[in-house]
């Protein structure tokens, strides 16, 4: 039967499915359909007629009798001429960009995706899926306000893929293995968990006989990765998932994809022939006038975003993961890329920016930019649209370099604590804009931040060329570990500085994985491809770190409980900013030193809400601070101090310990955040 060309990819209609692809250039496509994962040939090839089986360059066709773990690809007819952009290999599976599952043959060879002649057996496939009959049981994406959220950034697979995570065996590394541990992430009190790439990708994608790690490799849109379903039947990722997704609502936590949207794992004209690349490259990729691979993503090939059909597959893509798989928004890697056109020129209004920015479906999710690209087109502070947040690249340098001891900082690290209007302006998006981060998967963890001073990727294969090398990092006397107490005390302390001005700045705070116990990547600043105990949680540092976790654990609690810039009226932060007022100080009352040289930094913050007090000394020896006077016998208390050791470093406000005297001694290196009722400030504070 002929089918029909909506929906794409494969869908159940009354006694079977209906098949649909696009391709433009092709001149004869064939279903494929398999018995079993790793057939040398399939069990049926349905030939595909220009005539009854073409629409409008949509190949369709119905057969009856499909049931759902169905195994299937395609054949694309074509020319081979890649000075024009043309790349047709029939000996090549194609895997269905529409498809909704992908398994993968334990003899999978990206290498034979490359090599001439057929790869039926080592393909990935795409699996039919029948969506409705999964029990929600009325969960829904939770659309928690951004001015409420803490994000954890954290990877599926390396979250409890170590042998001492505690989980099943068969858990680990899995979406049922982040279920095993939602207590955790409750106790430390993230609100949001944003996922590394969970898209099937290519592991293969790697050097020499490495894994990719990361995921930022992708050959699906529309499917959850094989490797992280507990299961083996072709669709027990899909149901994982979404039970993974379930789970962490019903107890308040939004999940958050890392979703890369700019490039695939076929790479450049030596990469594999895996999907796109197979059924039409002129339309998927970016090409220049002499067919070669535009590489704006650094890994070989670019999305052609802003083309209609490519365009209309990402929207249905993000559709997809908030309808059918309930997620509560995007990180989008190399964002900048969305906004090039099809000869790669940056446009000032991106069609498919556009309609993100305007679809009713995604209105209500989290959409973040990472807003640059490979190629140096950086757009942080100006990416395109209203509904759009930013990971702010300045705020990570920035506190890096203040906390470090670096000259001429103080003058930058006071607007990235107020959410970097030098950045955003007076834009009427509201100060969480900005997503506060020191740390991610990219770069140093915040343990290594303060124990190496280079970055240490010979792991990786590379020869150590690899990886960022302006790294802004300080090992604070010694390369690597040390049984040095000093130092060991100095690193903790430098590490609570980090996450201290990442959780009570204005914005939204995200952390890594790990750094709330000190995890280490051993110097390793780029792990994309170290699928092992480098990258991977080590659970034993939360007893050995407990005391950072703690801290961590009470930053968190304070931001979100207390509502340090928010008052009980529900107005918002932009409102709060609007009315609050700020004195800048130094360690005399209305004198901040704005020096090159200055390492000092304090503010009163005072609103509806309350006052607040936070000094920053980044300064190598101790430093008192004058405080305003208080009224009325009241006296200022004491919250955090960086310098303390647990539990003193951290208290309630009901618990806080008060400070009576009128200066504040701010130990070297350390950060203190001091609270007080708005109605026990003297009108002659300053006099």
């Amino acid at each position: 039967m002929s089918g029909k060309s909506y929906p794409l990819g494969a869908t159940f209609v009354d006694g079977g499915v209906n098949f649909s692809v696009y391709s433009k250039n092709a001149r004869k496509v064939e279903l494929l359909l398999y018995d079993h994962i790793d057939d040398d040939q399939p069990a049926r090839v349905v030939a595909l007629d220009d005539k009854a089986n073409l629409t409008r360059r949509y190949w369709h066709v119905f057969v009856p009798g499909i049931e759902a773990g169905q195994l299937y690809g395609y054949r694309a007819y074509g020319a081979f001429d890649p000075e024009v952009g043309d790349r047709f290999d029939p000996d090549k599976v194609l895997v269905d960009p529409y498809g909704k599952a992908v398994a993968v043959p334990e003899g999978y060879d990206r290498n034979d995706a490359i090599s001439d002649g057929r790869n039926d057996r080592t393909a990935m496939k795409s699996v039919v899926v029948n969506l409705s009959e999964y029990d929600w049981e009325d969960d829904e994406p939770l659309q928690r306000a951004f001015s409420h959220t803490v994000i954890y950034e954290m990877h599926v697979g390396g979250f409890t893929r170590h042998p001492n995570s505690g989980v099943p065996e068969d858990h680990r590394g899995t979406f049922k293995g982040v279920i095993d541990k939602i207590p955790y992430l409750q106790q430390l009190g993230v609100t949001a968990v944003e996922l590394l790439p969970v898209f099937q990708f290519d592991k293969q994608d790697a050097p020499g006989d490495r894994e990719n790690y990361w995921g930022y490799s992708p050959i699906s849109f529309f499917a959850p990765h094989w490797d992280y379903a507990s299961g083996t039947h072709p669709t027990a990722a899909i149901d994982e998932f979404r039970d993974m997704v379930k789970a962490l609502h019903k107890v308040g936590i939004e999940v958050i994809l890392d979703v890369v949207y700019n490039h695939t794992c076929e790479g450049d004209g030596k990469g594999p022939t895996q999907s796109f690349k197979g059924l039409d490259n002129q339309v998927y990729y970016i090409l220049n006038d002499d067919g070669q691979y535009m590489n704006y993503s650094g890994c070989g090939n670019t999305l052609n975003a802003n083309a209609s059909v490519v365009r209309r597959m990402i929207m249905d893509s993000l559709r997809y993961w908030v309808t059918e798989m309930h997620v509560d928004g995007f990180r989008f890697d190399l964002a900048a890329i969305l906004t090039r056109d099809s000869k790669g020129r940056p446009m000032v209004s991106p069609p498919l920016l556009w309609d993100i920015e305007t679809d009713p479906v995604l209105s209500g999710t989290k959409l973040i930019a990472e807003a640059w690209d490979a190629a140096g087109l950086y757009q942080v502070g100006s990416f395109f649209g209203d509904h759009w947040k930013e990971w702010n690249g300045r705020f990570r340098d920035d506190v890096r370099a203040f906390i470090r001891g670096d000259n001429d900082t103080v003058k930058s690290i006071a607007p990235r604590f107020l959410a970097s209007p030098d950045l955003y302006g007076d834009d009427a998006r509201e100060p969480e804009r900005s997503i506060n981060f020191v740390t991610s998967h990219d770069g140093f963890t915040v343990n290594d931040l303060v124990s190496y001073n280079h970055k240490h990727n010979y792991a990786n294969g590379e020869n150590n060329r690899d990886g960022h090398s302006h790294t802004l990092s300080w090992n604070c006397g010694v390369e690597g570990p040390t049984d040095d107490p000093a130092i060991e005390q100095l690193r903790n302390q430098q590490v609570k500085n980090l996450l201290t001005i990442t959780l009570i700045s204005l914005g939204v705070p995200m952390i890594l994985m790990g750094d709330e116990v000190r995890r280490t990547q051993q110097g390793n600043n780029n792990a994309y491809c170290q699928d092992n105990e480098i990258s991977w949680f080590d659970w034993s540092l939360v007893k050995k770190h407990g005391d950072v976790l703690r801290f961590v654990a009470g930053l968190i609690k304070l931001r979100l409980s207390l509502n340090m810039y928010q008052d009980n009226r529900g107005r918002t932060l932009q409102d709060m900013l609007r009315n609050a007022t700020f004195n800048w100080h130094g360690v005399k009352l209305g004198e901040p030193d704005w020096s090159e040289t200055s390492h000092t930094i304090a503010f009163e913050l005072r609103g509806p809400s309350g006052i607040f007090m936070i000094i920053f000394n980044a300064y190598w020896e101790q430093l008192e601070f004058e405080l305003p006077r208080l009224d009325g016998g009241l006296t200022w208390k004491r919250v955090v101090d960086t310098s303390l050791e647990s539990p003193h470093d951290i208290s309630s406000f009901d618990d806080a310990k008060t400070i009576y005297q009128p200066f504040y001694a701010a130990r070297a290196r350390s950060i203190v955040l001091l609270s007080a009722s708005i109605a026990a400030i003297s009108p002659n504070a300053y006099d």
